[in-house]
């Protein structure tokens, strides 16, 4: 970088910074009045209010400070900003609703694009929806719901913003049947790290379309997303049972998933505040009016503790936002805004019971703490086809993810629970597991080049083609060590 350009970057860094703290850190605040705006559309802040909200994520473990926030109104705002920050060596990064967990949406030094003002929700047609980035997975879920129509693929939490969880990829209960959010993308607006302006789908710009999927915003910003409907079921059947080990638990969710007992089918290990695990299959079966089937069928020949099997009927809508419960109560108690080191991963079906039951050995209830949870169940590969989702080369795998809420606000405890998340992927990935690219744990470019695998190279190639500066997502260090 040229003296010029760190001079820039560095613009209201000195003595006289405030100080923001994350993870018992304390960083410096640029001092707004010093701020220099490049010439832009949209809001520009040096604030230290704005830049210290935008220091820190969801994870509340690393701590990064950009040096302006800027506030985009359209996507022509966001190429102006990329073809800028590209000639003055700026690093940038996209920030939807700041759900990274280890300050991958974060940008030090550099300019974090709040995309939240461009949420809007489109036309709504009978398979499909033209959304903006920042809209969240529940808009655009209310949205679609008063024309009886839904994604086919939700995530548990439906406040993530749909452009983040399209650079990663998207996990739901009903990946089995239609894959991840990103296999359910028709169409995408994107912005190059050059600052080119491109609308990419499987037969326009298709390299880019590939590697924007499941890329970690490595190669553009996504601006806009068309996103497949379906029919939506009205009732929700929900089934939470309960197993005396975890073999047995495993055993019933594969013959569940092969029968196709369940349209959602997902199951935990969960701390049991009399000490040890408890077992936990949870599976839903959508109805539609008031004729439906019996719970015979779906229970027939399981081996569950029945006499602990909670079962209960709700409509399609509020079973879908039922998350929002949890974090109501975690909001409330104040673990919503402690560390959140969790560590995501998909698991080998062959030997995903012998590598699970080897990592809980190894676990208590207080490292994922009183409201956490170990989630272990199979989904089937079959309908995955995002090239950059990377899972292990077997028909049936389990999302296996350590989702860790700690009971204090101590950073001691989450650099431990990071170095164990550590430990653990490496043990993990020894078994032929994959991670889910959201962990909070380190990861060096070499890591993330053996975690793309044979994906590397397109993904590489993706990226010298539309970011040649290397401007975009800083937090994921993808540079070619080769």
């Amino acid at each position: 970088m040229t003296p010029s350009r760190r001079g820039l970057l560095c613009a209201g860094l000195g003595a006289g910074a405030g100080l923001v703290s994350a993870g018992g850190a304390a960083i410096p605040v640029a001092r707004a009045e010093t701020c220099e705006r490049p010439p832009v559309g949209g809001d520009w802040s040096c604030d230290p209010g704005a830049l210290r909200a935008a220091a820190s994520d969801f994870g509340r473990i690393i701590a990064r400070t950009p040096r302006a926030v800027h506030r985009p109104s359209s996507r022509a705002d966001i190429a102006a900003l990329l073809r800028w920050a590209s000639t003055h060596g700026a690093n940038v990064s996209a920030r939807g609703q700041g759900h990274s967990i280890y300050g991958r949406s974060l940008a030090e030094n550099g300019i974090v694009i709040d995309m939240s003002a461009m949420s809007a929700i489109g036309e709504i047609r009978p398979d499909r929806v033209v959304v903006e980035a920042g809209a969240t997975w529940g808009a655009v879920l209310d949205a679609t719901l008063a024309h009886g129509l839904t994604p086919p693929v939700l995530t548990n939490y439906l406040g993530l913003s749909i452009g983040g969880t399209i650079a990663i990829g998207g996990i739901g209960g009903a990946s089995s049947a239609h894959g991840l959010q990103t296999d359910n993308v028709l169409e995408l607006d994107v912005v190059t790290g050059g600052g080119q302006e491109l609308t990419c789908s499987p037969s326009a710009h298709p390299d880019l379309f590939d590697a924007v999927r499941g890329g970690l915003g490595k190669c553009g910003i996504v601006t806009r997303a068309t996103l497949r409907l379906v029919r939506a079921p009205t009732q929700v059947r929900r089934f939470q049972l309960f197993y005396p080990d975890l073999a047995t638990l495993m055993a019933d969710q594969r013959r569940a998933l092969a029968e196709r007992r369940f349209d959602q089918l997902q199951g935990a290990v969960i701390p049991d505040p009399a000490g040890g695990w408890r077992y936990q299959l949870e599976g839903a079966v959508f109805r539609d009016g008031a004729t439906s089937a019996g719970d015979g069928a779906v229970l027939d020949g399981l081996s569950d503790m029945r006499h602990a099997a909670v079962i209960a009927g709700s409509t399609y809508r509020d079973d879908a936002h039922s998350f929002a419960k949890l974090r109501q109560l975690l909001t409330s108690n104040s673990q919503w805004f402690h560390p959140q080191p969790w560590l995501l991963t998909f698991l080998r079906g062959s030997n995903a019971l012998s590598v699970a039951r080897a990592v809980l050995d190894g676990l208590t209830g207080a490292d994922v703490g009183p409201f956490g949870r170990v989630t272990c169940y199979p989904m089937s590969t079959t309908a995955v086809r995002t090239r950059q989702a990377r899972l292990p080369d077997e028909p049936i795998v389990f999302p296996f993810n350590l989702i860790r809420i700690p009971a204090s606000d101590d950073p001691a405890s989450a650099e431990r629970m990071v170095a164990q998340n550590r430990a653990l992927y490496d043990r993990i990935r020894a078994a032929g597991g994959i991670l889910y690219p959201v962990s909070a744990m380190p990861m060096s470019s070499r890591d993330w080049q053996d975690h793309f695998g044979p994906a590397w190279q397109p993904l590489r190639d993706a990226m010298q083609r539309y970011d040649p500066a290397n401007i975009l997502t800083p937090g994921y260090d993808l540079r070619d060590r080769t």
